[in-house]
């Protein structure tokens, strides 16, 4: 009954601040400017509070038909957690074009290496688990490099825009947000890798929400009580260089 309870509680928190935060966005008119993220909530939304629901009711927890479609969405929302750091790192850069086409490269090639990794980790696998096992192995790595990559990435991106002090409340605290949620897998996957699976699997269910939520509540209070935001501009120490060129020139 408590286990129930516990998991209701978290269910409506979390699907009651996604659709809170789409509703006040649409109000505000900022869901143009904040279309990745809030992309990424909505997929969130449909993913975890209709398809999950409606797929576990039909077929069952131990059923196949939910364990295919639980880890399939779950490399769903590592791609678009993936995506919206990329949005991130768009907005960050959108004084320096040249500096968003060299990051735009670079997060190809982490995309297509992360790929790669999680390939190769399939063909190892492929030696000792049945084939119809196989797809699940890649959904685990795939999502879990994925996972990881995005915490690194998002955590570059904070450091840089330190460096060149962007003038974005908004932005930072975006970044902030997507950092508690791939705080929740990260520690996951740890945990899976140290404790014994039935220990593991309880705290999976606590970091999981928790982490979620966090994310959710901070980009609230970035919606609805930060200013709309100017164009984001560098304040550090590019701008002096490059107004000395210009007054050189």
């Amino acid at each position: 009954m408590i286990a129930f309870l516990y998991d209701t509680g978290f269910f409506i928190l979390v699907q009651g601040l996604a659709l809170a935060l789409l509703v006040f966005s649409v109000y505000r008119g900022s869901w143009k400017r904040l279309s990745a993220p809030l992309g990424y909530v909505f997929g969130l939304l449909l993913i975890d509070g209709v398809g999950r629901r409606y797929v576990l009711h039909r077929y069952g927890l131990t059923s196949e038909q939910y364990s295919s479609f639980y880890w399939l969405t779950d490399v769903a929302l590592a791609l678009g957690a993936f995506l919206v750091v990329c949005a991130l790192f768009h907005r960050a850069c959108a004084h320096d074009r040249k500096m968003w086409r060299f990051v735009r490269l670079v997060m190809a090639c982490v995309f297509i290496l992360v790929l790669g990794i999680s390939l190769s980790a399939l063909t190892r696998s492929s030696a000792h688990v049945e084939n119809a096992h196989l797809q699940k192995v890649f959904f685990f790595e795939f999502q879990q490099n994925l996972y990881f990559t995005c915490l690194v990435l998002n955590t570059l991106l904070y450091i840089m825009m330190q460096q060149f002090e962007l003038a974005d409340p908004e932005l930072n605290l975006l970044v902030c947000g997507m950092g508690l949620q791939f705080a929740g897998p990260a520690a996951n996957f740890a945990l899976a890798s140290l404790t014994p699976w039935q220990y593991a699997s309880k705290l999976y269910d606590l970091f999981g929400p928790l982490c979620t939520l966090g994310m959710l509540a901070v980009w609230f209070y970035a919606v609805s009580r930060i200013p709309k935001p100017a164009p984001a501009r560098a304040r550090g120490k590019l701008v002096p260089i490059l107004a000395r060129s210009r007054s050189a020139a």
